[in-house]
């Protein structure tokens, strides 16, 4: 897969994670428990740093969560996640950062988004003071302008030049180009408050797919601070990914973007580290970054009348998601492995060829037997009731040889001993 060149930005160094074009892209999330409520924000972020989470941001809202923050940090410390945790700021972040000291020490970042403290309004006192303690105590910054919140009087005053003009722009170009220079100045803002380049990260946050493709390129294309790429309230299951991979996609692809997040609404209850995953998987699917072994499996078709192959498939992608935090300690690089559960003779072994380890399950009125190609060869045919547990033997073996030692080898990453276990 061609290499993709990314955008030269600053390299930030946000609690130890370095961000900018010198780095890979980073997947960060964001929490929704109360943030006054330690123990269930812990292991909320234990559960998305879990995931795969490298960053993870919390809402700093009031004078509680002010106060937790350093009891949250030190938690997760002794979970044994060095994750760092960035500080989430709206309308009364100058009070918090300088009412509560041990929280602005504790953040590893501090996010500001300009239109929720007063710029425009009255003055930029309360983005400066945010500013002065972030010098203060030497932390970065992401500048993180909303659509939803844009600073109204610069935004009146492009839309009233605008209109003057004698070839005036659609209202849709004047709110992208509003947003490119409301960073952009807070930026320069920021900087003369004594912030350096690299401790500045900028975002511009619309909900529209090609908005942001549009706001991301223009802004991409007029400095070299570090990018924070998002589909701000992207939505909920199908629309959520669909829109936030259609949005990333040709930024990332464009090498644009050195951190990203995926603001998928959860359902009821449901689970948080959904959007990291999804995060992952975008990335990977790019071949930007390698996370988790990857399936392949085809989406069946009149020859695939049984179910076997989708369970097969189900249950092999859950193992890899169980797997993998031990995996990706004890075995070095098995984030690139390939797998491929296929349903019938068709594409089943030329697919499986292709993958280190493949599986074509027999389709309707084939042959009841299961060829597994390991490294494009055939290796054995499995056959009965208990193929899902002796090609998840085969896995287990193949990982631990072919990753356990370090050594990439081929020929011999899986040996006789699985044959004994098969039989």
């Amino acid at each position: 897969m061609p290499s993709i060149t990314r955008r030269k930005s600053v390299d930030v160094n946000i609690g130890g994670v370095l961000v900018g074009s010198s780095a890979p892209v980073v997947v960060q999330s964001m929490t929704n428990t109360d943030t006054a409520d330690v123990e269930s924000t812990v292991q909320q972020i234990a559960a998305l740093a879990r995931a795969g989470s490298e960053m993870v941001r919390i809402t700093v809202n009031n004078d509680d969560a002010a106060q937790a923050v350093p009891e949250i940090v030190a938690g997760i410390k002794a979970k044994g996640w060095n994750t760092p945790i960035i500080g989430d700021f709206h309308y009364n972040g100058h009070l918090l950062l300088r009412k509560y000291p041990e929280c602005a020490k504790a953040l590893a970042k501090y996010r500001i988004n300009p239109g929720n403290v007063s710029i425009g309004r009255k003055d930029d006192d309360n983005f400066r003071t945010m500013v002065e303690a972030a010098v203060e105590y030497q932390k970065p910054v992401r500048i993180g302008v909303n659509w939803g919140s844009l600073d109204q009087a610069l935004l009146t005053r492009m839309m009233d030049e605008n209109s003057r003009s004698s070839d005036p722009k659609d209202a849709r170009d004047v709110m992208m180009e509003a947003m490119v220079v409301s960073a952009l100045d807070n930026a320069a803002a920021a900087e003369r408050y004594g912030l350096r380049r690299d401790q500045i990260i900028l975002s511009a946050k619309v909900s529209g797919v090609r908005d942001l493709v549009d706001v991301y390129t223009e802004l991409a294309s007029r400095c070299d601070y570090a990018l924070h790429l998002g589909l701000t309230e992207a939505g909920m299951g199908m629309k959520g990914v669909v829109a936030s991979t259609a949005g990333l996609a040709p930024l990332l692809l464009a090498g644009i973007g050195d951190t990203i997040r995926v603001s998928l609404t959860p359902t009821p209850g449901g689970d948080r580290s959904e959007e990291v995953r999804c995060g992952q998987q975008i990335l990977q699917s790019l071949g930007i970054r390698s996370f988790m072994p990857q399936v392949t499996s085809c989406p069946g078709c009149g020859r695939t009348t049984s179910t076997y192959f989708q369970e097969l498939a189900e249950r092999i992608q859950g193992y890899l998601v169980e797997s993998m935090p031990e995996w990706k300690r004890a075995y070095p690089g098995v984030e690139e492995l390939k797998l491929a559960v296929m349903g019938c003779i068709v594409n089943g072994p030329g697919e499986s060829k292709h993958a280190n380890i493949g599986i074509s399950l027999p389709g309707t009125f084939e042959e009841p037997k299961a060829p597994v190609y390991v490294d494009g060869k055939l290796f054995t045919t499995l056959k009965g009731d208990r193929i899902v547990e002796e090609f998840q033997v085969i896995l287990d073996h193949y990982v631990q040889k072919r990753y356990g030692s370090g050594v990439m080898a081929t020929e011999a990453a899986v040996e006789p001993p699985v044959f004994a276990v098969l039989n």
